[in-house]
């Protein structure tokens, strides 16, 4: 009987040994493999995941934040890739935008310098151009240290409860005679109730006037360039539209980086530094706010800022 035992425990000892050893194998086997995909996954940079069928919990474990570091680590990729192109695209859009009124400039100057011949009227009026053109560039350069303030975290806003109504009358007034006097139509529909958001007052007003600038820029094919105040239960909605020609599908999602312009999709005849709806969508974020975009070519091209609505109690301040 002790013998049965003895040899029925070497038994079961050679099958446990017999599993382990198979089980080892097979770990070894799927840590090779990951190791060698893993290897391959990263010197190709590729957006591959892990795909491995394992009943041991450790190693699908192990698989899975394998995989999540993947697709963190290509996430960094993409993100690198496209700042690269963005920073790329900027660099050669400064370029272009700061030699071109200073080519101007210099050229005006040249001719000031050595023709002796011009008329005081001739003169002042070249001067006059000069003068426009370096505030093109201040401007541009402003625009510059404004969004480099705002992703850098120096553009500190104050925030308070501001009466939205009124920013947006300001903000159609300072438009309204040179659209008119070019013939637009300017539609305005801002309701007469106090509707109130909290939000410093003069980045509403920045992001306003930039997309305001950017539909006369880019829409005067349509004649139209209205603004529409809206709210529901929650939120606040600014609606800038026009109806020119309009911006691509394919363009939509670039038309918020810097330096992004548009002549491409909407008017190879427009000028503009591509800053200002950078800026536009900065500021907006910054205030907990979503800026949007939506176009029908020739139909209806609009940009929506969306803000919480702020309760107004009738007797406060």
């Amino acid at each position: 009987m002790i013998y049965y035992l003895l040899g029925l425990l070497l038994l079961l000892s050679l099958v446990m040994n017999i599993v382990q050893f198979k089980a080892n194998k097979e770990r070894n086997a799927s840590l090779g493999y990951i190791s060698d995909k893993l290897n391959g996954i990263v010197s190709d940079r590729s957006s591959e995941r892990l795909l491995h069928v394992t009943a041991e919990p450790e190693l699908r474990e192990l698989l899975i934040g394998t995989n999540k570091l993947l697709a963190y680590n290509h996430e960094l990729i993409s993100d690198g890739a496209r700042m690269s192109n963005s920073m790329r695209r900027m660099l050669s859009n400064v370029s272009h935008d700061l030699k071109t009124p200073l080519t101007v400039v210099l050229g005006y100057i040249e001719t000031i310098r050595l023709n002796r011949n011009l008329s005081s009227d001739d003169r002042d009026e070249m001067l006059s151009k000069v003068q426009s053109k370096a505030l093109e560039v201040l401007a541009l350069i402003n625009k510059f240290f404004d969004l480099a303030k705002l992703e850098s975290g120096d553009w500190q806003l104050e925030r308070r409860r501001i009466h939205i109504n009124e920013i947006c009358r300001n903000s159609m007034l300072a438009y309204y005679d040179l659209l008119t006097g070019k013939g637009f139509e300017v539609p305005i529909e801002i309701p007469e109730a106090p509707v109130f958001i909290y939000a410093d007052e003069e980045a509403v007003s920045r992001i306003l006037d930039n997309l305001l600038s950017n539909a006369v820029r880019y829409g005067y094919e349509g004649n139209v360039v209205g603004l529409t105040l809206r709210q529901d239960q929650e939120f606040v909605f600014i609606e800038v539209w026009d109806k020119g020609k309009g911006i691509q599908e394919t363009e939509m999602d670039k038309v918020f980086e810097r330096l992004y312009t548009l002549e491409d999709s909407r008017s190879s005849s427009s000028e503009g530094s591509g800053l200002g709806l950078t800026i536009a969508k900065r500021l907006t974020e910054q205030m907990e706010g979503q800026i949007s975009l939506e176009s029908q070519p020739h139909e209806r091209t609009v940009f929506t800022v969306r803000f919480a609505l702020l309760k107004y109690e009738y007797g406060s301040a």
